[in-house]
């Protein structure tokens, strides 16, 4: 298959829905002979997993270790989940992964779902690129994600707070349980501070694992953060402390290098004198970015182009986003699974705040810069996504933003 087919099929797959469990994962990377991995740090949590990532891999690459990064979801092309080194896979190694994993599958009884393909993927072009190190961000939860079926030599877990309750728990701690799962048996874990339910949860487990655990209750405030937020200096304090979880050497230049360069789309990213693109899709996350506004901008207001998906807490969101919005500009974006633009109107409404649909992210772009606020991006990062596909002025790309 071509990158374009290959692409599709890997898509339809999307069709058998999330499945949670590590029989497929183990079958795929048994056929597939991926037995050997280099030291690997694992990432799990709620809010923070793709940031702390971000720096650790720039933090080993800056070490000179060829690093390899696996993250979801993507923004814009799906070869942002799979790095060495800070480069995509490309389309040819992605085409000829997924044709092979294809033709190994298309008789299995129980064929593999989009996540676990995606992991079987990156695990395979990180053998091939013989890597010295691996960063493997959680897709859901931790106890029976994909990415668990992997020997770690460290983890690392973010703050957790609700999110995906359907999947994960309705609870503090039934969440913190399956964050918890990454813990391996005498492996190191970093954890943020934790709310106490969570923090328990997370104790237990390493007690029981007899793993090392590490509570990082400090901000990161010795060297430049290439990140903006209060909240990266925290997570680049988890990352440095994971990443020397793992046993490699990295000098302290190394790591001031590493968390000076990192970069991380969409996460506050400034787009030009007045825009703002941050993929706040929960209500912790949307806490974080109403703290980081008023850090950056004080008591400015914005208009806020919002579109969430709708498994999300709505209402919560929106009320947090509120406090800093002068209106709402809601386009009708593509996914599928976003929320209504007239039943996020509703809350907006209800909130008093004004409100305005619009056809897509094209025209709410176009409406937002006919008022003199600044203009935040946000809900979601598959919104993100085609915003930033519109921005850069790439509208092929929107078709893979979608998935």
């Amino acid at each position: 298959m071509n990158y374009p087919a290959a692409l599709a099929w890997l898509y339809a797959t999307q069709a058998f829905g999330i499945k949670l469990g590590l029989e497929n994962i183990e079958r795929l990377l048994r056929e597939l002979r991926l037995i050997n991995f280099p030291r690997v740090l694992h990432v799990a949590g709620t809010n923070g997993k793709g940031s702390v990532c971000a720096m650790a891999d720039s933090i080993l690459r800056a070490g000179e270790y060829r690093c390899g990064l696996f993250t979801s979801p993507h923004l814009v092309s799906f070869r942002e989940r799979i790095r060495v080194n800070g480069e995509m896979i490309s389309q040819t190694d992605a085409a000829r992964g997924l044709t092979r994993i294809h033709e190994m599958t298309a008789s299995w009884e129980t064929p593999p779902t989009f996540f676990e393909i995606a992991t079987a993927l990156a695990l395979l072009h990180f053998a091939e690129r013989d890597c010295d190190a691996l960063v493997l961000e959680t897709g859901l939860g931790g106890r029976l994600d994909a990415t668990n079926i992997v020997p770690s030599s460290a983890s690392a877990i973010t703050p957790i707070s609700f999110d995906h309750e359907k999947w994960l728990g309705h609870t503090l701690a039934e969440i913190a349980a399956e964050k918890a799962g990454i813990i391996k048996a005498g492996v190191p874990v970093v954890s943020a501070l934790q709310p106490p339910e969570a923090a328990n949860v997370i104790r237990a487990r390493a007690r029981a694992c007899a793993a090392p655990l590490e509570t990082i209750d400090q901000p990161w405030t010795s060297t430049r953060i290439g990140l903006i937020g209060m909240h990266q200096q925290m997570n680049a304090a988890l990352a440095v402390a994971a990443v020397r979880a793992l046993g490699l050497e990295l000098t302290e230049n190394v790591i001031a290098r590493g968390l000076t360069e990192v970069e991380w789309p969409a996460r506050f990213q400034p787009w030009g004198q007045r825009i703002t693109i941050d993929g706040a899709h929960n209500p912790a996350g949307a806490t974080m970015l109403a703290e980081t506004w008023r850090h950056e901008f004080g008591k400015e207001r914005a208009s806020i182009v919002l579109a969430i998906l709708s498994d999300k807490n709505t209402s919560q969101i929106m009320t947090t986003l509120a406090q800093m919005a002068r209106r709402f500009i809601l386009p009708k974006i593509r996914s599928s699974r976003a929320e209504e633009a007239s039943q996020l109107q509703v809350v907006a409404t209800s909130l008093g705040i004004d409100s305005v649909v619009v056809d897509d992210t094209q025209a709410a772009l176009v409406t937002a810069k006919n008022y003199p606020e600044r203009i935040l991006l946000t809900g979601s990062l598959h919104f993100a996504g085609e915003a930033l596909a519109v921005l850069r002025g790439e509208p092929d790309a929107l078709e893979e933003c979608l998935q």
